[in-house]
Order: C-alpha cells, then sequence, then structure tokens
C-alpha cells in the first residue's frame, strides 16, 4: 500500500498507520485530525466537503476539542474512518489528489492538542524486569518481587486533571523528603526528579457499575495507543509511598504523545506475552498474541543541546498485557468510561540500556550518565527536556506514535 502523497521511508505516519489526534491552527479552532507524513489531515474539513459522508452521520463529532465523541460512536464507525482516510490518500485514489491537498496542513503549522478529555487515569506496575531492579534495590535482591506481583497486575489510580499533551513544560515539583540519615523530613524542590518509559492504553466504550470485562473481550474495550511519561520525584516517593503509594511524589504531571494509534493498525505486530509462571487465576488467562512488538527510546537533551538516547526498550517486555491489566481492573465491578487512560507501567528490558527510568539507568545515582556536553545526569535537572519516542516496523511496515517531549522548568517556590 502506498500514497500519493510523498512520505519519508522512515516516517512514523505512513499510510499504514493513520492515528488520530486533536489540533489547532492560528486561524481554526481545536478539531480532529489525522497524519501522514509531515501533513495533517483536517478530518473535519475533510467531512464537510462530503469525503466521509458514507462512514460518518453526523461530521460534528469532529468539530470538538477531543476525540471523546468521536471514540464513543464505536470501532465500527471510527475504523471506516480510518479505512476510509487510507483509500482517500492511497495510491490508487491519485486522480483526486488536487482537490485532496486543499485538507493538509503541514505540521509546523499546527498545534498538537490534548487528544481525549480524560475520566479517570490508573498506572500499572507491570514489568517484570522493572519491579524486580526496584526490589533490588530497596528491599532484598533475593526476593526482589513482593508476594502478590506474580499474582495479578499491580496498579494504582492516578491524578487525571495534570496529564498533560508533549511539548507542555513542568515545574520540578515540591514536596517532603527525609534522608536517611536525618530525624526529620524537610521540605523543598525534589532533587531525584524522574522519568517513566511507558505506553498507555485509551478505552473505547464503557461499561456499566457492576460489569466486568474479561481478557477474550479486553481488545473490544481499547480503542488505541499512545506513548506515556509518569514522571517521578523518587525521593518525595521514597518518604510517602508506604503505607498507601505513591501521591505527591506522581500527581504534579504525566504527559502523553499526541497521536492515538489504533489497535487496528497496531495488528501486524503482535508478538507473544513472556511466559507466566506460576499460572495466573482463570479470570487472568487468556489466548493469543496480546502484546505488541512498540521500539522505545528516551533521550535526554540538555538545556545546551547536548542529546543523548539513555534508554531502548521495548513494549514487548511487559508481563502482564493490556488485557489483563482491564479484566483485572474491572473484575469487581468497577465502570470504564471512553476516555479512560491506562498506563502499563515503566518499561525495562533484561539489558542495562533498555531500562525505563533513571533511577534503574543510574542505579540509584550510584553510575551516573555522561552526558555528551561532560555533564553527568543521575536524575533529571532543571531545564533539561525528555523526550520519548516509540515505532513498530516490520516487511517494510511502518507504524509510529511520534513522540512525547517535555521541559522541567524549575520548581516555583
Amino acid at each position: 500500500m502506498k500514497s500519493w502523497l510523498t512520505i519519508a521511508e522512515d516516517s512514523d505516519f505512513s499510510i499504514y498507520n493513520i492515528p488520530f489526534g486533536v489540533f489547532k491552527t492560528k486561524s481554526s479552532t481545536p478539531r480532529a485530525a489525522s497524519i501522514l507524513g509531515n501533513q495533517v489531515i483536517d478530518l473535519y474539513a475533510l467531512a464537510q466537503g462530503g469525503y466521509l459522508k458514507d462512514v460518518l452521520a453526523d461530521a460534528e463529532v469532529l468539530n470538538q476539542k477531543t476525540l471523546n465523541a468521536f471514540i464513543a460512536l464505536g470501532k465500527p464507525v471510527t475504523n471506516a474512518v480510518r479505512l476510509k482516510i487510507q483509500t482517500l490518500f492511497s495510491e490508487e485514489n491519485a486522480a483526486q489528489k488536487d482537490s485532496l491537498i486543499a485538507y493538509l496542513i503541514p505540521v509546523a503549522d499546527t498545534e498538537m492538542l490534548m487528544p481525549i478529555h480524560i475520566p479517570n487515569y490508573t498506572d500499572f506496575y507491570s514489568s517484570r524486569e522493572h519491579a524486580t531492579n526496584v526490589g533490588t534495590m530497596f528491599r532484598d535482591p533475593n526476593n526482589a518481587l513482593l508476594p502478590n506481583w506474580l499474582h495479578l497486575p499491580v496498579g494504582y489510580h492516578g491524578r487525571a486533571s495534570s496529564i498533560v499533551v508533549s511539548g507542555t513544560p513542568l515545574h520540578r515539583p515540591i514536596g517532603q523528603t527525609k534522608a536517611d540519615d536525618q530525624p526529620a523530613p524537610t521540605f523543598g524542590p525534589s532533587r531525584l526528579l524522574d522519568f517513566e518509559l511507558e505506553v498507555g492504553f485509551v478505552v473505547g466504550k464503557e461499561t456499566q457499575l457492576g460489569d466486568s470485562i474479561s481478557t477474550a473481550n479486553a481488545e473490544d474495550y481499547i480503542f488505541g495507543l499512545l506513548l506515556f511519561n509518569d514522571w517521578s520525584a523518587r525521593d518525595v516517593q521514597k518518604w510517602e509511598y508506604v503505607p498507601l503509594g505513591p501521591f505527591l511524589a506522581k500527581n504534579f504531571g504525566s504527559s502523553v504523545s499526541p497521536w492515538i494509534v489504533t489497535l487496528e493498525a497496531l495488528e501486524p505486530f503482535r508478538v507473544a506475552s513472556p511466559a507466566q509462571e506460576p499460572t495466573p487465576l482463570p479470570y487472568l488467562q487468556f489466548e493469543g498474541q496480546k502484546n505488541y512488538d512498540i521500539q522505545l527510546e528516551v533521550d535526554i537533551t540538555a538545556e545546551n543541546g547536548a542529546t543523548k538516547t539513555v534508554s531502548k526498550s521495548n513494549f514487548r517486555y511487559m508481563y502482564w498485557n493490556m488485557c489483563q491489566q482491564l479484566a483485572h481492573h474491572t473484575v469487581n465491578g468497577c465502570n470504564v468510561e471512553v476516555g479512560d487512560l491506562y498506563a502499563s507501567g515503566t518499561i525495562s528490558g533484561p539489558e542495562k540500556d533498555s531500562y525505563g527510568s533513571m533511577l534503574e539507568i543510574s542505579w540509584g545515582g550510584k553510575n551516573p550518565v555522561i552526558m555528551p556536553d561532560g555533564t553527568e545526569r543521575k536524575f533529571i535537572l532543571d531545564n533539561d527536556t525528555v523526550t520519548i519516542k516509540g515505532h513498530c516496523a516490520k516487511d517494510n511496515v511502518r507504524v509510529g506514535f511520534g513522540q512525547v517531549s517535555n521541559k522541567i522548568l524549575p520548581a516555583k517556590l
């Protein structure tokens, strides 16, 4: 499959992708979009031009500041729109390209916005390698995983209001911390600010209170995926997390990439999940390939522009997959809403260069990363920018997520 539009071979946004997002320009209000190469497709304008009338009854769902109403139409509609866009911009439809060009806007002339309203946000802790590394550092190397970890996808409810889109700067958080050699806590900016390399999935179909979702039908409820950075203040977290877990160490900000890549686009990149031992309880058992081969990368860029890649990992490493996460989340009757966001938890691989946080990469600060300008990074410094990228590639087909990139500003004192 090829497009009549010129698209670089290494573009995340090939015709095989067709993700969904929300954009605005200096002359337009926020509205739904897709993207091909470096050209944003104005979907509302495309619908007004009559090009989507056979797959979308009401074009106004595309003329909104979030995708929630569009997503709520269900996969039969949203996937039909995606396939129609593929058809319109395919090489076989080159005869219409002169009229379709009017609906394309260069990426440089757009501002990408938060793609969804997020009613609820849950963060999981589903990478065995990450959980083992953290347990080794802070507990017993011979008994790193807590007793429940191999039996259920551990998670906690996070703060939806402070999730921001790529490009939004975040201030260094302030809170209580306590040094091991001090009798009392102190108050001030976090000194151990960290990123967490994650992938999030967006729910596209609601349930009622009391309903549950099985691993067999979980994918019916997952609209698509995006990149996620679960920023973490490690020193604040260490002091506060017992007995109820993360709070101020996490809720100051998380960030997402602006494009939601659909499950349909990711279909060619399914892979087997890691073997699970002991065998999970029946409600967590599943059939088929439920993990995805998504290549991930994290860069740190200093204020002077010096950039270093500090992690190359993969979503395929996840011990607990998305279907298991959603099944566990709802097994007690918890209802889900359109736009709910569920983050994977830090994605770490088996090798040091595939660890998904500075906590692991620097091993708690003992092994600093040396930047190209000679400076050290144990954790993230003020005015550093952290960029997460992700893509899939197989048989000359590339489907990518773009990036989530955010700068850390000094604390607001």
